[in-house]
């Protein structure tokens, strides 16, 4: 399990819009990484929506934000399109990334037990390490909470 102060796991994973995003490659930027479920859901799209209407204030106080889900690059895409998304989305078809992050769990469902990615958000500084983590997130006020642990970073 990671914790606050842990140098964040780099990834490198494909992306919406083709290419790849690197964890490394955003230095010395501050990033919020975000796990979310699946595309085009009520949750994530919420979610999604709310990254993107912050954006700019995200950007202003230096930090990218990366969305990821086991979902493919070409759902990312329809994703991406249909609700004019402003984030960046990374796609871990293989779950390893989910996994080294502590985010790919076992979840319980009217009685069926399923292995899914658990809503959490972590929040890397400038030199990797992680400055804050929300685990088990509610997406209401989220966001907002999310660019205030930025802005104060």
């Amino acid at each position: 399990m990671l914790s606050t102060g842990d140098l964040a796991p780099d990834f490198t994973l494909p992306r919406d819009g083709g290419g790849t995003v690197t964890l490394t490659g955003q230095r010395p930027a501050k990033v919020v990484v975000y796990f979310y479920p699946k595309d085009d859901t009520s949750g994530c799209t919420l979610e999604a929506l709310d990254f993107t209407a912050q954006a700019a204030a995200f950007a202003a106080a230096g930090a990218t934000v990366i969305g990821i889900s086991k979902d493919s690059v070409k759902a990312h895409d329809k994703f991406v399109a249909k609700h004019g998304l402003g984030v960046i989305l990374g796609s871990d078809e293989g779950t390893t990334t989910c996994e080294e992050y502590g985010v790919w769990v076992e979840k319980n469902m009217y009685g069926r037990t399923y292995m899914g990615i658990e809503r959490a958000t972590f929040l890397i500084d400038a030199t990797g390490r992680i400055a804050r983590i929300w685990p088990k997130v509610k997406v209401k006020g989220h966001v907002e909470d999310v660019l205030a642990a930025v802005q104060a970073l």
